[in-house]
């Protein structure tokens, strides 16, 4: 951690919809005129689309298991270097996830490559990670002590599965039972690596749909915002020295539902993430510290 150069990131599962977060904390950015360094987790992954494709059949065949969320398929060591190099100097290597055609163009390579590692823009205010490995701590490696602000992005696990199957099957052309078979492949790395970063949070923000979402796998549309509420946690670092009584006057129907615990109306999470943030990042930004 560090004073003069800090660590933002969000972590959470594949659909959990970390992109809602990402937006809010881009308006703060944008506000605040802040020089961010934005980091995409999928960059910190180890193998290209086709190579990975190769790996997942080798270990099919040998009775392992390799997904984007474990150790195998990730480069940790690599992330923790960008976040440990960044804490200390501002400086830090990262490349780029080319997911699609239209990212792949500018750099006349196929979609589902990596760009070649290159040294990360000087003078920024702040290093800012989207991913799922933003909390991640192994054997090996120890990401989330490099992180002033962790933010866990939780849906209930329907819900989950629920967003990604509606996103991998309508935005990147895969069936149903494609994107089943890779979350049940993907399950003894979710238990063990994904969900104990929601225990080192700052702060979780956790979707609760109001409607029934018992069987994700034949759901045909997303629950709404306004189809949910919304669960903030407070971790230990923040439980004590957040202003509940502030928050629950400026997000409308929010109540407390334990001491380090307010609960929103879906509709209202963009602008509680904002709500909540900006005066963290503020913060971190001029002093290095969250409050």
């Amino acid at each position: 951690m560090s004073a003069k150069h800090p660590v933002v990131a969000i972590t959470g599962s594949s659909g959990a919809g970390t992109s809602t977060v990402k937006g809010a904390m881009e308006h703060i950015f944008r506000r605040n005129k802040y020089n961010a360094v934005v980091i995409e987790g999928d960059s910190f992954h180890r193998y290209d689309r086709v190579a990975m494709k190769k790996a997942i059949a080798e270990a099919h065949d040998k009775g392992e298991i390799i997904s984007h969320f474990g150790e195998t398929g990730n480069v940790f060591g690599k992330l923790e270097e960008l976040f440990r190099a960044y804490g200390v100097n501002g400086g830090g290597k990262r490349r780029l996830y080319l997911h699609n055609e239209e990212e792949a163009a500018p750099y006349k390579q196929e979609p589902g490559t990596f760009t070649p590692w290159e040294d990360i823009p000087e003078a920024s205010d702040l290093l800012f990670y989207e991913g799922l490995h933003g909390g991640m701590v192994t054997n090996n490696v120890d990401v989330a002590q490099h992180v002033d602000l962790l933010l866990g992005i939780t849906p209930i696990v329907n819900l989950e599965w629920i967003q990604k199957i509606h996103r991998d099957t309508s935005h990147r052309g895969y069936s149903a039972e494609a994107v089943t078979d890779t979350i049940l492949r993907r399950m003894h790395d979710y238990i063990h690596y994904i969900t104990p970063q929601f225990s080192r949070t700052h702060i979780n923000f956790q979707r609760v749909p109001t409607v029934d979402t018992s069987n994700p796998f034949i759901a045909r549309d997303i629950p709404t915002l306004d189809e949910s509420l919304v669960v903030i946690r407070f971790g230990p670092e923040l439980k004590n020295k957040m202003d509940y009584q502030y928050l629950l006057r400026m997000i409308h129907d929010s109540f407390m539902s334990r001491p380090n615990t307010i609960v929103i109306p879906g509709g209202k999470m963009g602008f509680a993430i904002e709500v909540i943030l900006q005066p963290l990042v503020e913060s971190l930004v001029r002093s290095g510290k969250l409050i």
